[in-house]
């Protein structure tokens, strides 16, 4: 897969890729109308080694900020870990004005649009998958998948087979792509207070890509 990082594409507000998502994108401007209510577009140096790939914009979080992870739990959760293993720099505040600035990282999602239930199907997944290729071309060097889904839509957008590489927690995968990709349980609200991801669990996924990352 080859292509210029400066040419990194984005989808418009008014993308009007998925019915369903457009839908639901009017009837959250209608209910919430000084929230973003739009696709959220990726955050981080564009040309940085390590990406992350989440599910997608969550209602009171990315929908409402504009920011991937921005506004809730799992993006608390998610730049703490970041800033223990020196991925930002700056502060980091919930509602998305702060200084924060990542560090050879960047974010984005397999969906672009926040969807009924935070549940995207299928189609969508397959709509979106040009704007995940972009984001996965060029020097990355590891991709972290949060989640079932996101492991799934990387390797769609690779072109891969599923059933090749299986989704495991801390799972090392390389699938010839000019990158390690690695899993990890979503770090959502309903994981962590479930127990199926503790703060110690999600650690242990970036130890791996801090050792991954530092390796010559």
């Amino acid at each position: 897969m080859t292509a210029q990082i400066s040419s990194l594409a984005e989808p418009g507000r008014d993308c009007p890729l998925c019915p369903r998502l457009v839908d639901f994108r009017h009837g959250n401007r209608e209910k919430f109308p000084d929230w973003h209510n739009g696709p959220v577009i990726s955050f981080g140096p564009k040309d940085a080694a390590f990406l992350i790939v989440g599910l997608a914009p969550g209602l009171r979080g990315a929908n409402r900020t504009a920011r991937p992870f921005t506004g809730d739990y799992a993006g608390d959760l998610l730049y703490q870990t970041l800033d223990r293993f020196g991925f930002s720099e700056g502060t980091y505040v919930s509602e998305g004005k702060d200084d924060l600035k990542l560090v050879d990282c960047r974010i984005t999602n397999a969906v672009r649009c926040v969807p009924p239930e935070n549940k995207p199907i299928g189609a969508e997944v397959k709509a979106c998958a040009p704007f995940l290729q972009m984001e996965l071309a060029g020097p990355r060097r590891v991709v972290l998948a949060l989640g079932g889904l996101a492991h799934g839509a990387v390797l769609s957008g690779l072109g891969i087979p599923k059933s090749r590489f299986k989704f495991g927690h801390n799972a090392v995968h390389e699938p010839g792509a000019g990158f390690t990709l690695v899993n990890s349980y979503h770090c959502s609200r309903y994981n962590t207070n479930t127990g199926k991801l503790t703060e110690s669990m999600f650690e242990d996924v970036f130890r791996t890509i801090r050792s991954l990352l530092d390796t010559d």
